[in-house]
């Protein structure tokens, strides 16, 4: 393996690791958003506890809508840390 190749190989892999950092990053906001949405809908319940099942049931719809964004960005993760096609590519490059 020559230097030029090592070098290559660092930097795809420091990018990969920064990208996959960068990417959970996007895990805060599901975060914090469904924990606004249980905050509003205990606060609901609390208000009208007879509404308590449709308060819960759209609280869980719309918790799973927002979690799926954070699922995308642990899918995106783990592609740039373990199966990364950049390797690939690289060797074919200097083949």
């Amino acid at each position: 393996m020559t230097d030029m190749q090592t070098l290559s190989s660092a930097i795809v892999l420091g990018a990969s690791a920064l990208g996959a950092g960068t990417a959970m990053i996007a895990g805060l906001g599901p975060g914090i958003g469904e924990g606004i949405c249980a905050s509003k809908a205990v606060e609901a319940i609390g208000r009208q506890p007879e509404a308590s099942g449709a308060v819960t049931r759209t609280m869980i719809i719309g918790d799973a809508l927002a979690e799926t964004t954070g699922l995308y960005a642990l899918v995106i993760a783990l592609l740039l840390l373990y199966a990364n096609p950049l390797f690939s590519n690289l060797t074919n490059l200097f083949d």
